[in-house]
């Protein structure tokens, strides 16, 4: 039994003080309100969220494809600059950037991770003697880090709704239906070694699974995570060859529910954002990559209108930072409609909705029984210091807005992930080794580009 006092914890019924949580066997136990200091002390509990999509390896490219080529750079151009690096990536470079990407996450007040994991094989497409050697490189960095995992092995099967072949850095990725659905099941065994551990599936788009494909995967058990509608080019693709847009074309052949995340969703019209909101799946932002690629911008008025839910992932891990993608998120709704503080309520903050609904729905998404300090749920939790220049003497959802809009992840002091305490003071547990390992794998990579 661990004991955990806070001057002030947001529980689901509001902000209380003096709040004593206990855990025991990584789930939180009991919370009471009004007790005596007791444990370990905090200034400001919170429930901590989680990243809901990432690609791990891709944290190594950061900073490396800013510079412009001929003609007009894009989202196209940046991936395949992606293919030509992940064809230098060995199993070992693989789980040391794992680790550096999940310590990271969790420095920065992300509990867990959905890793939407697409780099199966060797360069050149020829599996690894263990079908799921990359996967259990990813399981391996979350048993060093302490971090939660969804784990969702993505299914890519052609180069376009054409049904061209894949080819350069896709290689690496591609299965046929039948060996995808073995590499899920060796991928599920490895996580055996996490006691929270969840598998799933992610197909990777419309574009690299057939429609057939998509509707067997769409039956599994566990989270559906897909990329949507991120580029215009990609809607046209899809227009051309099924006579639909995106969205149109998913809510009118596939039975979306709570359990899918729809990743990006930035192209969508105002029909196909009230009808996937009403689905109840997850629409999942990547704030930070979104404006690094250019897709555009997601419609989170529109989203929040009809009741969306919505969380955040950071994606190509050019940056990670839980507070940048809240800020980014608002900011892109402020600059797109002049307003200000666009997501809050006239009872809830900007900083206190954007928080409460990416946890809720990160938890979501992950199939993750977290997202509230609540007995019963996995304790995942994290404490910012009270002590810092800009939360002195803030209370209730000013906090949040001081460190979403004012500060930045040095805020977030001390981190829990299904009890686990990964960040104390602000660093994780194994930073060192972890560091030092990335820094040697980075030593060979930086130039490959």
């Amino acid at each position: 039994m661990e004991t955990i006092w806070a001057e002030a914890a947001l529980l689901p019924q509001g902000w209380a003080e003096a709040v004593r949580v206990e855990i025991k066997a990584g789930r939180i136990a009991s919370v009471e309100a009004g007790a005596a200091p007791e444990g370990r002390r905090v200034g400001c509990l919170l429930p901590a969220g989680q990243n809901l999509h990432s690609h791990a390896f891709q944290r190594a490219m950061a900073g490396m494809t800013e510079a412009r080529g001929p003609g007009r750079d894009s989202f196209w151009t940046w991936r395949r600059l992606m293919y030509r690096f992940l064809d230098h990536l060995t199993p070992e470079d693989v789980a040391a950037i794992a680790a550096l990407v999940q310590m990271e996450m969790l420095e920065a007040g992300f509990a867990s991770v959905c890793e939407f994991h697409y780099l199966h094989h060797q360069p050149g497409g020829t599996p690894y003697a263990r079908l799921a050697e990359m996967a259990e490189r990813i399981v391996a960095a979350a048993v060093e880090t302490g971090i939660g995992l969804t784990l969702l092995p993505v299914a890519y099967e052609r180069g376009g709704c054409d049904g061209r072949a894949l080819n350069d850095g896709q290689l690496r990725f591609g299965n046929d239906p039948e060996r995808f659905l073995r590499l899920r099941e060796e991928a599920a065994g490895a996580l055996a070694a996490l006691p929270d551990g969840v598998i799933g599936a992610a197909p990777h788009s419309l574009r690299a699974v057939r429609p057939g494909t998509l509707a067997d995967l769409a039956g599994l058990a566990g989270p559906i995570h897909l990329h949507l509608a991120e580029q215009v080019a990609e809607v046209e693709e899809v227009q051309t060859a099924y006579g639909a847009r995106p969205v149109e074309w998913l809510l009118a052949h596939v039975s979306v529910d709570r359990r899918w995340c729809l990743i990006h969703a930035t192209q969508m019209l105002p029909h196909e954002t009230s009808g996937l909101a009403a689905t109840g799946a997850v629409a999942g932002l990547c704030p930070i990559t979104e404006a690094n690629l250019g897709d555009g911008i997601f419609d989170g008025m529109g989203w929040q209108a009809v009741g969306g839910a919505f969380g955040i992932g950071s994606d190509s891990n050019i940056r990670i930072s839980q507070a940048e993608e809240l800020r980014s998120l608002e900011y892109s709704q402020r600059l797109r409609d002049r307003g200000r503080a666009m997501f809050a309520t006239e009872s809830r903050s900007t900083g206190r909705v954007l928080f409460e609904g990416t946890v809720a729905g990160g938890a979501q998404a992950g199939a993750r029984a977290a997202g509230r300090i609540a007995p019963g749920l996995w304790a995942d939790l994290m404490a910012l210091d009270m002590g810092t220049l800009d939360l002195a003497g803030r209370r209730g959802d000013a906090i949040l807005d001081a460190w979403i809009f004012a500060g930045d992840d040095r805020m977030v002091n001390e981190v829990w992930s299904a009890g686990r305490h990964v960040v104390s003071g602000g660093r994780h547990v194994a930073r060192d080794g972890i560091v030092a390992r990335y820094r040697a794998v980075m030593a060979r990579l930086v130039g490959v580009l």
